[in-house]
């Protein structure tokens, strides 16, 4: 009686056997030399089984090309297409493969994890030089789950179509249907956010996902509407949540926290007692003076926690404090957060 051969091994030893051969393989040829076909009852089963397989293979992305013989044209074979498969060489840094990599991460919980793993795992496959995450560490995505609601709104925004759905309110508590014209899908404060026009209220709107009380239904034709050229979502999540924009003050490792120096901006006044002081703090420990805006104290810290001795906060004393609570917990010593403030502090 044949060994059972696992799906998987079967498939690893049908590609490998499309991959090498040097024309094609005949179904024939296939059921008598790939492992795990020979344990099919009848023609009929293994039709059934490889018919599977290639679906399976074609899903997974490897091109399983249908091969017919110029003389005979009832005579088919099959083979993998080389030059769709493979990939030519790539060079990334290694502060790149650990981007694409917490990228790959990051969408391990949201409908396209099966896509974004692949793609990972081809590129790893042809970058030449180890990769590393340690240099984007700090970036590990924190933004939770969109559940069964991302894929439609993302096929809505892809087809610019109107979609309706439940939500309720953070505010009051209320619960309504709303319609919306979707024109992004955002990551932010730790959740995902669909920003559009909400057509009820006639106004630009922000959604968070996990407030949504039903799955989004398309409403509409296709088409239906244009996304603003103007458009910041970031800003609109921000003015949707309220809270003054403030200015953290950060004294930063030379060519550390791109992402934080990505978002600085020059202060408004830098001859100011605090600016001096702040400007000489950051020289006299060799590193970079830097202004980054935020709104959320909670989120501020939760970002600037995350970069350990790369970041100090110099002000305001709110986040500063609150950086070093988180610090002081992640460490044990809850007497850190207690510290008198002495001008610069880890953060």
């Amino acid at each position: 009686m044949p060994t059972t051969i696992p799906p998987t091994e079967r498939l690893l030893d049908l590609v490998i056997a499309l991959v090498n051969t040097p024309n094609r393989m005949t179904k024939a040829q296939i059921r008598r030399s790939v492992a795990g076909y020979d344990a099919a009852a009848s023609v009929e089963a293994f039709e059934r089984m490889f018919e599977r397989d290639k679906d399976a293979l074609r899903e997974l992305g490897i091109p399983i090309e249908t091969v017919t013989d110029a003389a005979h044209g009832d005579d088919v074979g099959y083979r993998v297409d080389l030059d769709a498969y493979a990939l030519s060489p790539i060079e990334l840094t290694p502060a790149q493969h650990g981007v694409l990599s917490l990228a790959a991460r990051f969408w391990q919980d949201h409908s396209l994890a099966r896509d974004a793993s692949r793609a990972l795992t081809k590129l790893s496959a042809v970058t030449s030089g180890p990769g590393s995450e340690e240099s984007v560490a700090v970036l590990a995505p924190r933004a939770r789950a969109g559940g069964d609601a991302f894929l439609p709104l993302l096929d809505a925004i892809q087809h610019t179509q109107a979609v309706t759905f439940g939500y309720r309110a953070a505010n009051t508590g209320e619960e309504r249907v709303r319609t919306v014209e979707p024109w992004r899908l955002v990551a932010s404060r730790g959740g995902w956010y669909l920003v559009g026009r909400d057509r009820d209220r006639a106004e630009a709107r922000a959604f968070r996902l996990t407030r949504m009380t039903s799955a989004p239904a398309a409403v509409g034709p296709r088409r239906a509407f244009g996304v603003p050229a103007d458009l910041d979502p970031r800003a609109l999540i921000d003015s949707h949540h309220g809270g003054a924009e403030q200015l953290a003050v950060l004294a930063v490792r030379p060519e550390r926290a791109g992402a934080l120096r990505a978002r600085a901006v020059p202060p408004t006044d830098g001859t100011g007692p605090d600016d001096l002081r702040f400007a000489g703090i950051a020289e006299s420990v060799g590193r970079d003076l830097l202004h980054v805006p935020y709104r959320a104290v909670t989120r501020m810290a939760e970002e600037l926690s995350g970069y350990g001795d790369a970041a100090l906060v110099l002000g305001p004393t709110e986040l500063r404090t609150a950086v070093l609570q988180r610090l002081g917990a992640a460490a044990g010593l809850s007497s850190l957060a207690e510290e008198p403030a002495s001008g610069a502090s880890d953060g």
